[in-house]
């Protein structure tokens, strides 16, 4: 799972921007973040949703790999809502 290419979707880099997340912040979720949930049915190809914690911050990381490119997509990044999710970021309310 994951490739060392990591390519950035237009999306995901607006919502970097807005939301003062780094690539490397992003990288770090990616290299050593946890796997929460999965999207199997996901197209163009499956993907999943990755925590991590940058500087004590959580971030979710929406990215699937795509095969073809040999490359993993990042699709979105955010700070998980406290009023969603419990307090572990791990499942949503």
């Amino acid at each position: 799972m994951g490739y060392d290419k990591v390519v950035f979707r237009v999306h995901a880099i607006e919502r970097m921007f807005e939301r003062d997340i780094s690539e490397a912040d992003v990288r770090d979720v990616l290299g050593n973040g946890e796997v929460i949930q999965t999207y199997p049915d996901d197209l163009p190809f499956p993907s999943r949703l990755m925590l991590g914690y940058c500087g004590g911050r959580p971030l979710h990381v929406v990215a699937g790999d795509d095969p073809e490119e040999t490359a993993t997509v990042v699709i979105t990044v955010y700070q998980p809502d406290p009023g969603r999710w419990d307090a572990t970021f791990r499942r949503r309310k």
